[in-house]
């Protein structure tokens, strides 16, 4: 009965935890790493284990950095059953269709450059997507959803039950029941956890015991501007480019922050004075996934339902334009202001967003408003670090337009938010840390051991023994 961590310990991509329980392993997550100029080897390299080896994956939500590598997994051998809930099992094939489209493209732009500079003369190996279609066709087939609040018993010795996460739609934190002869043990996986009060979504689910808990530490050391002030501060934005007589332009991620920002535009069509902007939802992705979102309102908070049964259809703005083909998109660069551009990639590693940077970041009256984490490497952080220079298809671009961080809006919760969650477990169970930076998990460890927790920062290859754990309580 053990538990080892590979991805997503000691920084914020690649989630990844094997636990043997009963004879068999299972996998954690399984996600892509992000960010950094290493990122295209390190998915390719070998996993630290046999892919055949594994009997089941349980995934707690569809965000690359958490699923990302599931068709590679399978491209390698894997062939066992990917537990998940309804919402994102729906979304799976959405971000996994996509991402191996990008990783095919990429291969293809790396093999025809290589031609350009005489590769065929050269003795190099053809460029290969991580994964393709085929492969992402057959990962699908062995998702198996089960209903959020409910008990699955994927095999002896091994329980698993879903809660709400409150990150994006489908998020769940994972909470395992664990056996062996005489010997049981509750292991509780926080998965990415929300902020409390956030719009549309449930709140994260209040556990009260377990064993042992795997909890993420994004945010660990730091806490978000409040909701009120960050929505103030978007309108400000807004109503400051309408003065500027320039656009906004918004990298988004296509699950969760799209949605969001939709949701705050609806809210407050009235008072932003949206009615004289165009609003643009520029990527195939978000736009399927705000349609999965609009399906799956029993995930819903009040508030958001009470929207979801006034309008037909999501999202509820008369200017909204959505925007399937590239020539939609690139009609979008005529115009010089009052375009409000929402655009997938998230951390601009990629997507559409690129060409809406590369046209807008030079002009001083345009506005870019970073919603979410901006992983090292990425052009997302240089963005955030106000580097007055940066690099869009290989070029350089000059920084003039205003850059904003809007914390408040992130799907990830804060300290506070995390110390919140683990604070309703009673007996304060031994927590280890994942998905967090060095300086933010570390952070988060001192906090929480201030609570009377005994705090662990994961590191790649660690092993916990669970079954040596003192038994501190069970699930009902």
């Amino acid at each position: 009965m053990e538990l080892e961590f590979y991805g997503a310990a000691g920084e914020v991509t690649g989630s990844c935890h094997r636990l043997r329980v009963a004879g068999r392993q299972v996998l954690l997550d399984c996600g892509l790493v992000q960010g950094g100029r290493d990122a295209m080897r390190r998915n390719r390299d070998p996993f630290p284990f046999e892919a055949s080896a594994i009997d089941a994956v349980i995934l707690s939500h569809t965000h690359v950095d958490h699923c990302g590598r599931l068709p590679l997994l399978v491209k390698r051998g894997y062939r066992g059953p990917i537990y998940t809930n309804p919402a994102c099992r729906d979304l799976l094939p959405i971000l996994l269709r996509d991402t191996a489209g990008l990783a095919m493209r990429e291969a293809d732009r790396i093999n025809m450059r290589r031609q350009r500079e005489g590769g065929d003369d050269r003795d190099e190996p053809v460029a290969e997507p991580l994964y393709d279609l085929d492969d992402v066709e057959q990962t699908l087939r062995l998702v198996r959803a089960v209903r959020y609040d409910e008990w699955h018993e994927p095999f002896p010795g091994l329980s698993l039950r879903q809660h709400d996460a409150g990150h994006i739609l489908g998020s769940a934190s994972i909470e395992l029941r664990l056996r062996e002869g005489d010997t049981e043990r509750t292991l509780v996986f926080s998965g990415d956890l929300g902020q409390y009060d956030s719009p549309i979504l449930l709140d994260p689910h209040r556990f009260e015991a377990a064993d042992a808990v795997v909890m993420e530490s994004t945010y660990g050391g730091r806490e978000h501007r409040g909701r009120d002030a960050t929505v103030a501060e978007l309108g400000g934005i807004i109503a400051a480019a309408a003065r500027d007589q320039g656009n906004i332009v918004v990298p988004a991620f296509a699950v969760g922050r799209s949605q969001e920002i939709l949701y705050l535009l609806a809210t407050h069509f009235e008072e932003w004075r949206l009615r004289h902007w165009q609003v643009f939802l520029d990527s195939p992705m978000a736009i399927k996934a705000s349609e999965v979102y609009w399906r799956h309102s029993e995930r819903f908070d009040a508030e958001a339902l009470r929207l979801r049964h006034s309008f037909p259809g999501m999202p509820a703005l008369d200017n909204l334009h959505l925007c399937r083909t590239a020539d939609e998109s690139r009609a979008i660069n005529s115009f010089r202001s009052h375009a409000f551009i929402i655009a997938g990639s998230g951390m601009c590693n990629g997507g559409r967003v690129l060409h809406h940077l590369r046209h807008n970041l030079g002009r001083p009256e345009c506005h870019v408003v970073i919603t979410g984490f901006q992983a090292p490497g990425t052009l997302g952080r240089a963005l955030v670090d106000r580097e007055p220079f940066v690099r869009i298809y290989g070029l350089p671009v000059r920084v003039e337009a205003q850059v904003h961080t809007l914390g408040g809006l992130s799907a990830h919760g804060d300290r506070e938010d995390l110390l919140r969650w683990y604070g309703s477990f009673a007996q304060r169970p031994p927590v280890w840390l994942v998905h967090g930076e060095p300086d933010a998990a570390d952070a988060l460890r001192d906090a929480l051991g201030a609570m009377g927790a005994a705090a662990t920062v994961a590191t790649p290859g660690l092993r916990v023994d669970l079954a040596a754990l003192p038994r501190r309580g069970s699930a009902p």
